[in-house]
């Protein structure tokens, strides 16, 4: 058992620290890092979109709608709002034939800064197209329309499109999710809480079904190699998941989740991870995968060089000057 926090410090004293959650295993259920967390609840949020996906990608839509491989990473996706991701759901929306309010999930800006800026200082309207789960949702809606199945309340608990997303769920993580377990994600779509341990067994299994040893080997192929192929298109220009994806030259698949959730399969190595910030603090993210990767030797020593070119362990102020640091300590 492993005891995991990441430190922010300001000149010599730590300022502000967060707690780690982790669960690193293989396909065989060898438990390779574990911070004893493992039957703690948890909600994944944006982290289980490809699992959310499988019946998108299940359904004929498509093929039916003509969709491109950047479509179906936005499927899985937690898109920026930067230019090119509202460029194809713009395309996505008007091969489906159906208006923004159409998607239930709410609107938001852009979480990319310049993305929001440049609406801001244009003056225009932010849409249901910007919010970053907008992709989750043509999915839903595409898979709806090719298999007749009612719009209008697709987000509803007993929609037959819910239910069979479910049965994704429990088919991944081998337990059945009971009523206890659901709420409200940020975007209306429901949402689940589960035990570290069962999407530890989801993400093994996931492999296992990309290498077709498991059910729904197709629809899992086709989701991660778009999102592989398109990794810009998972995230954006400055998400972690992003930066992972690129660095691992696709032999990694990622995604993060709200407060301070991530998921990532190797799927050379055939090796899952679970992370959690226990105070939901998205910052320590990147630094503890960083340190995670290199202690289970998941990347390369060039690879990981590339990633941690990217982010700034040192804490500077607005004036560029050094304040402090980030550490990262594991017992």
């Amino acid at each position: 058992m492993s005891n995991i926090h990441v430190d922010f410090i300001r000149g010599k004293v730590v300022e502000s620290s967060h707690q780690v959650k982790v669960l690193v295993t293989n396909t065989n259920g060898k438990i390779l890092l574990s911070t004893n967390n493992d039957n703690d609840f948890f909600y994944p949020r944006s982290s289980i979109k490809i699992f959310q996906a499988i019946p998108f990608a299940m359904s004929n839509a498509i093929k039916n709608f003509r969709l491109s491989n950047k479509h179906i990473a936005l499927a899985c996706a937690s898109h920026k709002g930067e230019k090119f991701h509202i460029r194809e759901l713009e395309k996505w929306i008007s091969k489906i034939n159906l208006k923004t309010n159409n998607l239930q999930c709410g609107i938001h800006g852009p979480l990319d800064k310049k993305a929001f800026e440049k609406i801001i200082y244009s003056r225009k309207n932010f849409n249901e197209l910007h919010n970053n789960c907008a992709g989750k949702h043509l999915g839903m809606l595409s898979s709806c329309l090719v298999n007749n199945h009612r719009i209008a309340d697709y987000l509803d608990y007993d929609h037959i499109l819910q239910r069979n997303i479910r049965k994704i769920f429990n088919k991944f993580t081998e337990t059945k999710l009971l009523k206890k377990n659901f709420s409200l994600d940020g975007c209306s779509a429901p949402q689940y809480s589960f035990k570290i341990k069962y999407i530890s067994k989801a993400l093994n299994n996931l492999i296992k079904s990309y290498k077709n040893n498991y059910d729904y080997a197709e629809q899992v192929r086709t989701l991660i190699n778009s999102v592989l192929e398109n990794p810009e298109y998972i995230g954006g220009t400055s998400s972690f998941d992003t930066k992972v994806m690129k660095a691992s030259k696709g032999k990694i698949f990622c995604k993060n989740g709200a407060e301070g959730v991530f998921l990532f399969v190797d799927i050379q190595k055939e090796i899952s991870g679970v992370v959690k910030i226990k105070d939901g603090n998205e910052r320590a993210i990147p630094i503890t995968l960083i340190n995670i990767f290199k202690k289970l030797k998941i990347m390369t020593k060039k690879e990981l060089k590339e990633l941690e070119r990217k982010e700034k362990f040192v804490l500077q102020n607005h004036a560029g000057k050094k304040i402090g640091q980030i550490n990262f300590t594991m017992k």
